[in-house]
């Protein structure tokens, strides 16, 4: 049998869990919930934090509740139920809900102004002003999700932001927004935020103008961690390319000539660029060294014992020259194509020829280890059930790219 709800006279004489009770639930009479409003029990105003039936008088106590937690349940039900409410039927209602949020936006209280943010950060039809109060909050904690993620600010909100001389997680956050314009990125990009300026770079929704990547381009000599961003932008002029392919290092300059968006003529001189410096930089082992290894390989071929077991044994003994021609041989491909895989520490080339050999993802991963010298963190690991991580046309792709090198 239901227990009938006691008259507002005896709440205060009800227990505890009675007490809760009557807090959290939406039937409970407004008179009621705003006698329980100044409850001594903690957890019975919690309970009434969390009610979306509570009247605008007992949620008004209640912000002003002398126990923090008490005040983010709040902050969090008014953050996500003002957005809710009907401006037309529930006028009133919304205003006094708004008014009770705007109070906890300045509560002295980091957690609370970090709960509202957390509800509201990302929602459309949050209260504009309550945004921009949290996204001009002195910590971080509070205004860098607003600021990363709210539709509701504006490039000129940002900017004002910006002109405020922000902490670098502000401009980090800027950064890192969805589709922010070219205005907003040119005013990024003129800071000495060089963490900031990366984030832009790496944001592939970021509007940047050709005149903007030039100045940042002329800035890369001493930025290093700007390159590998720079080089996979989604769109660069031909100005742009051939001043990256300048100042990048060999693994990156494979990149930029790899990408499929490149004029021909430009991609030509990409290419060329990269066999310069292959030949430069990366010296061919001794000829009768290579020879030695090939005859053996050949050898072992014609004998039926080319497997990636006898590779895989070669590397144990730390015979590079004989993997080397070993995976040649079996990939049907000359040794200089394995050789400048290796030069340029190409894991997608060296997974893409064994593929083309017949080995599996385990041979794959031993040659990006001892061929290329890769870290671990930087070998390319197998897919799903151990295969190959790259589709079929991306290997043939990287072996035509490593054919053509060399012509």
């Amino acid at each position: 049998m239901k227990r009938a709800l006691p008259p507002s006279s005896d709440v205060r004489r009800a227990d505890e869990a009675t007490r809760v009770r009557l807090g959290v639930s939406a039937s409970t009479s407004p008179e009621i919930l705003r006698q329980l409003a100044g409850d001594a029990s903690p957890t019975v105003r919690a309970a009434l934090a969390m009610n979306p039936a509570a009247p605008p008088q007992a949620n008004d106590t209640l912000a002003h509740d002398g126990d923090e937690r008490v005040r983010i349940l709040l902050a969090r039900k008014l953050a996500s139920l003002v957005p809710t409410l009907s401006v037309d039927a529930q006028a009133a209602l919304r205003q006094q809900a708004q008014e009770t949020l705007t109070a906890l936006v300045a509560d002295e209280a980091v957690r609370v102004r970090a709960a509202i943010a957390e509800v509201v950060k990302d929602l459309p039809d949050a209260p504009r002003a309550i945004v921009l109060r949290l996204a001009h909050d002195r910590s971080v904690m509070v205004c860098e999700p607003v600021i990363r993620l709210s539709p509701l600010l504006g490039t000129e909100d940002l900017l004002a932001l910006l002109a405020d001389t922000p902490p670098p997680s502000i401009l980090l956050a800027m950064s890192r927004r969805s589709g922010i314009d070219a205005a907003l990125s040119e005013a990024i990009a003129a800071t000495v935020d060089s963490a900031a300026i990366q984030a832009l770079l790496a944001n592939p929704t970021a509007q940047i103008r050709e005149a903007t990547l030039d100045a940042l381009i002329a800035r890369a000599a001493e930025h290093v961690e700007w390159h590998e961003p720079l080089v996979r932008r989604p769109s660069l002029s031909a100005r742009c390319t051939r001043a990256l392919s300048e100042i990048v290092a060999t693994h990156l300059l494979e990149v930029l000539a790899a990408r499929s968006d490149l004029e021909p003529r430009v991609a030509e001189d990409l290419r060329a660029r990269l066999a310069g410096r292959l030949a430069a930089s990366s010296p061919a082992p001794p000829q009768d060294s290579t020879d030695a290894a090939m005859a053996q390989a050949h050898a072992i071929a014609g004998e039926r014992d080319l497997t990636e077991g006898a590779l895989l044994k070669a590397a144990q003994r730390g015979e590079v020259r004989l993997v080397a021609a070993l995976l040649a041989v079996a990939a049907g491909l000359p040794i200089s194509v394995v050789d400048r895989a290796s030069t340029l520490r190409s894991a997608k080339g060296l997974v893409s020829l064994a593929w083309k050999a017949g080995f599996t993802m385990r041979c794959a991963t031993a040659l990006q280890t001892m061929l290329a010298r890769l870290a671990p963190e930087a070998v390319l690991s197998a897919g799903p059930g151990g295969g190959f991580p790259l589709a079929v046309e991306e290997m043939r792709w990287q072996l035509e790219f490593l054919e053509r090198m060399g012509r």
